[in-house]
């Protein structure tokens, strides 16, 4: 008996085009409802609850009831990481030539949710930007240098908490519209979460899209020292 794990059995998940539906409806990293989703993924109420429940019984969803109402989101980060990783193959594989990456909408394409993290061509404008400054990768992956520790503190960020979590404290994410890397893992989220807390940016209400108030990507420019 082979000890390999069966990636069949979660690629047949996945393939199945009213789950990917459902799937990637999650990526905004927002829980749902099964009507939400149902309503996302093209089926009736009853077609959506038959997939999620499956979803959740693999483990690719997570559940929380509240009141009536159960909310459906992904299991975690790696679930997300592996639909964006799909989704950037997907589209190579299908472009026409020559290949326009990522999505048509422009507010999109400029800056967007990823899961948790902020991506589009902010993210990796930011990211390739702060990276010469504040991290390394040595071989088992990023780090934060001491540079980098302190201002992201300064910035208002709690390092030490959040190297204290499971989850790792900063990753690459291939940007799907841009083909190079923004910053995802714990750092990304809070990163993201503190651009909110500042009245930076805001989500655009059932998007994946984020807007820059004109006030704060003038000071994300400033801080974080980006092209003008």
């Amino acid at each position: 008996m082979s000890e390999e794990p069966d990636i069949a059995a979660i690629a047949a998940l996945i393939g199945e085009p009213a789950r990917a539906k459902l799937l990637m409806a999650l990526m905004g990293g927002q829980a749902l409802t099964a009507t939400e989703l149902a309503n996302a993924g093209g089926v009736t109420k009853q077609t959506a609850s038959s997939h999620l429940r499956r979803l959740c019984e693999a483990r690719l969803l997570a559940v929380e009831a509240q009141g009536r109402h159960r909310y459906f989101r992904l299991a975690d980060g790696a679930v997300a990481q592996l639909l964006e990783s799909l989704f950037d193959l997907s589209t190579r594989l299908a472009a026409p030539l020559p290949p326009r990456f990522g999505p048509r909408d422009p507010v999109l394409r400029r800056a967007r949710v990823c899961y948790d993290h902020l991506a589009g061509e902010i993210a990796v404008e930011l990211f390739e930007r702060v990276a010469p400054r504040c991290f390394v990768e040595p071989q088992h992956g990023l780090q934060l240098n001491a540079r980098g520790i302190l201002f992201f503190r300064d910035f208002g960020i709690d390092v030490d908490a959040l190297s204290a979590q499971k989850r790792p404290l900063c990753r690459t994410c291939l940007d799907w519209s841009a083909r190079r890397h923004h910053l995802a893992g714990a750092l990304g989220a809070a990163l993201l979460d503190r651009f909110f807390a500042l009245g930076w940016a805001r989500r655009v209400r059932r998007s994946r899209a984020v807007l820059f108030t004109a006030q704060g990507e003038f000071e994300l420019r400033r801080q974080f020292r980006l092209a003008g």
